[in-house]
């Protein structure tokens, strides 16, 4: 399978304007503004296109990768495996920061069950729209609401969820602290909060060329991301927002075939390496012929660490 990218959109598209935080649901004039101001800030630092979604040219694109990858075997299985380790059981009530198109939200559906209820939110209008069509046949089964909400100002009176969880979105907020501080905050005492992210500092991939290959991925990383070494972080943040009995599950998504997603996110890097400067259009097309041709010789492989942790709030 040949790995290539278009490189019009690589060296002409825009940088994309994000946000620090989803819309805060408030009439307020001047929680707007603190909202609009941290997207600001954020824009200036990170083109990441995840903290505004609903900005893009490409959403459709966006949520058809979230689904690719949701549906890509190992992904679902570390996935799966976090969820496990929270843990989710039946009648429990759910709640998910940065739900996307509800990969997530109906996993957890399955494991709540009819007793039990799964709220998502996220900053998308247009992600969450995606995601009550891919969740109408679930949510005739198990109750599930989707809406909008600032994750730094959730819209819940405290203590109303057993357990509140943020799956590969703690690396793409510029406040970190203040949302698992609010996700505690929605959970009752007792309940656990859990967040999983990857760590983009231990990504292995085979390449012939091993510094243009480390160069490329650790610069895309250092602009897009808020934080790329998130992973690492993250029993120390729910430890600084209060929680106790914290708990770690590494975890490490591998592919030895360059699965679709996988395909994707290379020739992603690619097209933000130019963008970005850190290489040109006829390097990043080398860097790209160079996976064509491990994958040719059967010997590709990548790895990436996922990082779980889950703490309990005291009471």
């Amino acid at each position: 399978m040949p790995v290539g990218f278009d490189t019009s959109a690589a060296s002409s598209a825009p940088a994309s304007t994000p946000a620090a935080d989803a819309p805060r649901v408030s009439p307020r004039s001047s929680q707007r503004t603190a909202v609009a101001a941290r997207r600001a800030r954020a824009s200036r630092r990170h083109p990441d296109p995840w903290r505004d979604a609903d900005a893009q040219t490409n959403v459709d694109e966006m949520a058809r990768s979230l689904e690719a990858r949701g549906r890509t075997p190992a992904q679902a299985r570390l996935r799966r495996r976090f969820l496990k380790f929270v843990p989710v059981g039946a009648g429990e009530r759910v709640l998910e920061v940065g739900c996307g198109t509800g990969v997530v939200v109906r996993d957890l559906a399955a494991l709540v069950g009819p007793r039990g209820g799964v709220v998502g939110i996220d900053a998308s209008r247009r992600l969450l729209d995606r995601a009550r069509a891919l969740c109408r046949e679930t949510a005739r089964r198990t109750p599930i609401a989707l809406r909008v909400a600032d994750a730094a100002g959730l819209p819940f009176a405290a203590n109303r969820f057993d357990a509140a969880l943020a799956i590969t979105v703690i690396l793409h907020v510029a406040e970190p602290l203040r949302v698992v501080r609010e996700m505690a905050r929605v959970t009752r005492p007792g309940g656990r909060v859990g967040v999983q992210d990857q760590d983009f500092g231990v990504v292995a991939v085979t390449h012939p060329d091993r510094a243009l290959t480390e160069g490329i991925m650790r610069g895309v990383a250092e602009r897009v991301y808020e934080e790329p070494h998130s992973g690492r972080r993250l029993p120390g943040l729910l430890r600084a927002a209060g929680l106790v009995d914290v708990r770690l599950l590494t975890d490490v998504y591998q592919d030895t075939t360059l699965e679709p997603w996988t395909k994707t996110f290379l020739e992603r890097r690619a097209e933000r390496a130019v963008r970005f400067g850190i290489a040109d259009v006829s390097t990043a097309k080398r860097w790209l012929d160079g996976f064509t041709e491990v994958v040719a010789a059967d010997a590709f492989v990548l790895t990436l660490n996922y990082y779980g942790a889950v703490g309990t709030k005291p009471a």
